[in-house]
């Protein structure tokens, strides 16, 4: 099962789901989504299901050939429920309690819903664990998604001081490891924390920031509840869930356990007015390997963008090849399949204008047209690969706990983590360096470079890790603002940078937030330009106390102490950088590092052109991406045979127009 769609046939009149049946095998469709929304048609009331209908359109797409991965409906519970059971409507920060309709219009900790769901989801997995054309099962949809800070109600209370005693075991550690003595928070029962409403002032950061684990811990919990019903009644299917790329409310990497594999929903172009018109291309290849890195294997993209998006408001309309380009661009960084969303665009509801490979009036178009070449060109070459990954020597340490810890205290108004993220991983990807997303709890030692941003919070056994793969060998780059804090979000009584000291060879005694503060930095090595850039938001000042400058600053008081360091620890080495790089910079840098790793891109390209690369079972596959809304040329190496785009090559040059793509083969040596 390479392509699929996302279904649904409850929208549509009985008599069209043979047509749909018969359109999708023609455009190469094997699997299809279904009924994670249709609870209130499935249960129209308690105890009374009605799966007659599923029935017959699984059977109908299983006539062609077409297998079904079915949603379990929890993000959207019918109305009767809510009648009953008024106390599942999850509150918001503000205290009010929200009001049926959307979806995601439920409390996750509420074991009155729980029941619930333990009732359908019995039922529904029951009834389906034997037939032929169901080969696995997503976990509600997008978990968080709606939510946002939600849900506040008492049963979250209540919940929250479980975890905590959980977590802490006594009253008397909480107290001591959140400083409650600070404005007179000192507590004498884990029952009178409160939830992070608004107050007159700001809450205790340590305790936000475990509110934010427990609101993580709580959608791992509650996704786990369904799983442990499927594992029970359908041990021979698969298990997955739609991750939402840099969505913060959930630990993804600890979402993950639980699953058979992870899928994600890629959605390239926005429609809200805060979101960029269409992602840069680095940042949609940064979300596709931090799902990879998940589990350190490939995924399925379940919702593929196939058509504008939009609710009140609409999103672009993509162009001619956009589909296809961002079709090959998930599959290059690791996904074993695609699935589109929607298979036809809605006639009512909130969701009218977010269009799927369809049109409103369901006759196939230019997007049909290009999905099913797409799938025709693409669907025989992953054969070779599947299962195959990218060989990455570089690694960037991602973790939801810095993230958060960042959005509580960030510092400078416009610090945030995945964005200073992101400098880095743009400029490995402008190199076509290829880049693996890990956790702390993953393997370090096979990168021959591993980038650490933001190490915020600390604590004993990751700083050990972290020494040990220098010790060893590694390259290691740390970031402004490492090692501050402790693991519950409380400042550590160090020099910074604390425990990192020895290793990066340094100290810093003071700092500098750059609020209306202009700061450059010039190149110190000899091996780098002779020429000053532009840094922002923070300056670390630093004493060296080992380690070498590669940079200086230019500017204020600390003029000429160093921003970016090195040091040469045991047979490994460790950089510092003290301040927030711009793309030149940072360019230059990263290029310097790459170089004293050892570390080769798989080949230059022009601007916005991608190359990407995925290890096949009779070679290297490399992905050639043109995301520009203009032709370009490329030398290709020798020995490269194309096996598709063969038609863009003129001699050793391929010549691409706009977002087209092309993928080679390269032979094992």
């Amino acid at each position: 099962m390479k392509f699929g769609v996302d279904y649904y046939p409850e929208h549509w009149p009985k008599e069209r789901w043979p047509i749909d049946a018969g359109l999708m095998k023609e455009a190469g469709i094997e699997v299809v989504r279904m009924a994670e929304f249709a609870w209130a048609k499935m249960e129209p009331c308690e105890g009374s299901y009605d799966f007659a209908w599923l029935d017959e359109a699984i059977e109908i797409l299983g006539r062609e050939g077409i297998k079904t991965v079915l949603g379990t409906p929890t993000p959207t519970p019918p109305i009767w429920i809510i009648k009953k059971n008024p106390e599942i409507l999850p509150v918001n920060r503000d205290g009010v309690r929200l009001g049926f309709g959307g979806r995601h219009h439920d409390c996750q900790s509420n074991p009155t819903y729980r029941e619930h769901i333990k009732r359908f989801v019995t039922v529904m997995a029951r009834h389906y664990s034997n037939n032929p054309h169901v080969v696995g099962w997503q976990i509600d949809n997008e978990f968080g998604n709606s939510h946002q800070s939600l849900c506040m109600c008492d049963s979250c209370s209540v919940a929250f001081h479980k975890w905590l005693e959980n977590k802490y075991e006594t009253i008397e550690k909480l107290n001591e490891a959140w400083g409650t003595i600070f404005w007179s928070q000192t507590y004498s029962m884990f029952d009178q924390i409160p939830m992070p409403l608004p107050t007159p002032n700001g809450h205790n950061p340590s305790l936000l920031l475990d509110w934010k684990r427990f609101a993580s811990d709580l959608i791992v919990d509650f996704q786990k509840y369904q799983v442990d019903i499927i594992r029970r009644e359908c041990p021979n299917h698969f298990i997955t869930h739609n991750f939402m790329g840099f969505f913060d409310k959930t630990d993804y990497f600890n979402l993950a356990k639980d699953l058979d594999f992870i899928s994600h929903d890629q959605y390239p172009m926005h429609f809200r007015k805060n979101r960029d018109a269409i992602a840069p291309s680095y940042r949609l290849a940064a979300i596709l390997d931090l799902m990879r890195g998940m589990k350190q294997k490939p995924f399925w993209i379940m919702e593929q963008q196939s058509g504008p998006a939009g609710w009140e408001t609409i999103s672009s309309t993509p162009r001619p090849g956009q589909l296809a380009l961002w079709t090959y661009q998930s599959v290059a960084h690791g996904a074993d399949t695609v699935v589109y969303f929607r298979w036809r665009s809605c006639l009512f509801g909130t969701e009218e204008y977010w269009h799927g490979i369809l049109p409103h009036h369901g006759i196939p178009e230019r997007r049909y047209e290009e999905i099913k070449q797409t799938i025709n060109e693409l669907g025989p070459v992953m054969d070779h690969f599947k299962g195959g990954l990218p060989e990455s020597e570089v690694g960037i340490l991602f973790s939801y706990d810095q993230e958060w810890a960042f959005q509580i205290q960030p510092h400078h108004f416009e610090l945030e983590y995945i964005s200073h993220m992101l400098g880095y991983y743009r400029a490995f990807y402008d190199a076509n360096i290829p880049v693996d997303m890990l956790s702390e709890e993953q393997e370090f030692s096979r990168y021959k470079l591993l980038v650490a941003p933001l190490m915020f919070l600390t604590k004993p056994d990751l700083t050990a890790k972290l020494e040990k793969y220098v010790a060893e060998g590694g390259h290691l780059v740390l970031t402004m603002r490492t090692g501050v804090k402790d693991w519950n979000n409380a400042v550590i009584s160090k020099i910074l940078p604390g425990d990192f000291s020895p290793l990066v060879g340094i100290k810093i005694p003071e700092y500098d937030c750059l609020r209306d503060i202009d700061q450059s930095v010039r190149w110190a090595a000899s091996e780098l330009y002779e020429k000053v850039e532009k840094v922002s938001k923070w300056a670390d000042i630093i004493t060296l106390d080992g380690a070498d400058a590669l940079a200086c600053y230019t500017e204020d008081y600390y003029k000429d102490t160093p921003a970016i360091t090195q040091n040469t620890y045991k047979h490994g080495m460790a950089y510092y950088v003290a301040t927030e790089l711009g793309p030149e910079v940072m360019k230059e840098f990263v290029s310097y590092a790459v170089n004293h790793g050892g570390i080769k891109p798989i080949m230059q390209t022009p601007q916005g052109v991608e190359a990407a690369r995925r290890k096949g079972n009779d070679g290297d596959y490399i992905f050639i991406l043109n995301h520009n809304p203009k032709s370009a040329v490329l030398n290709m190496p020798l020995g490269w045979k194309a096996v598709i785009g063969e038609k863009f090559m003129r001699g050793n040059e391929l010549h691409l127009s706009q977002y087209a793509v092309a993928v080679f083969k390269s032979e094992q040596v």
